[in-house]
């Protein structure tokens, strides 16, 4: 495989520690909580196909949301991958992968993030170009442990654990020479969004934002 299905999802994930994980149900939050992740210092969102809104949800945010780099998650088939890159996503993530999706992602320029648990579909993902890969569900796969095992035979392969992981555990993941980043969803908490306190979801992404391996 000779062409880059990642351009630019290696600097875009280097920007902060942490990706937000987001679950929206009403497209009247997206904007408000896009903008408060971001103005904590966490410029890069995913915001998953979990909710019947959530691609009105992902407008809204590429549209009014400065400086947001907006990437879709729970990407499962070739049509979801297709209208992501339509909507002017600049990455999306799926949980695993498929030899659909991987194969539709010849025809759009989206960089994908797709899933690798086990040595075997790591691998696999690398023979078809993807030196980045999301590690999932990282608690339950493994965790740290089980991630730094990988390290050693696979050191060409970068990942983004996402699954489980706590502002706690996410420092020990960081700290491991095959992360780039973490995913999680602690700074966005269903009854913060509820209650609509930007500011205090606006905290915990400071918070987040700052930690360090």
């Amino acid at each position: 495989m000779t062409k880059t299905y990642q351009k630019g999802l290696a600097e875009a994930l280097a920007l902060a520690p942490v990706v937000p994980v987001m679950v929206i149900e009403k497209v009247e939050d997206a904007v408000p909580l896009a903008r408060a992740l971001v103005n904590g210092g966490l410029p890069v969102l995913e915001i998953t196909l979990r909710t019947e809104k959530a691609m009105d949800c992902i407008r809204a945010i590429i549209a009014e949301v400065e400086g947001a780099i907006v990437g879709s998650g729970t990407v499962l088939t070739p049509e979801q991958l297709r209208d992501c890159d339509r909507l002017g996503c600049k990455f999306a993530v799926s949980p695993g992968s498929t030899g659909r999706l991987l194969g539709a992602a010849e025809d759009y320029d989206i960089a994908l993030l797709p899933g690798g648990v086990t040595a075997s579909e790591c691998m696999a993902l690398l023979e078809w170009g993807y030196a980045i890969q999301k590690f999932f569900p990282a608690e339950p796969a493994g965790g740290t442990a089980y991630l730094s095992s990988l390290a050693s035979p696979l050191p060409q392969i970068r990942f983004c654990p996402t699954g489980g992981i706590t502002p706690e555990k996410a420092v020990s993941y960081l700290k491991l020479s095959n992360v780039i980043t973490v995913g999680g969803s602690w700074m966005a908490p269903k009854k913060l969004v509820e209650a609509k306190d930007w500011a205090g979801i606006e905290k915990l992404a400071a918070e987040a934002a700052q930690l360090k391996p």
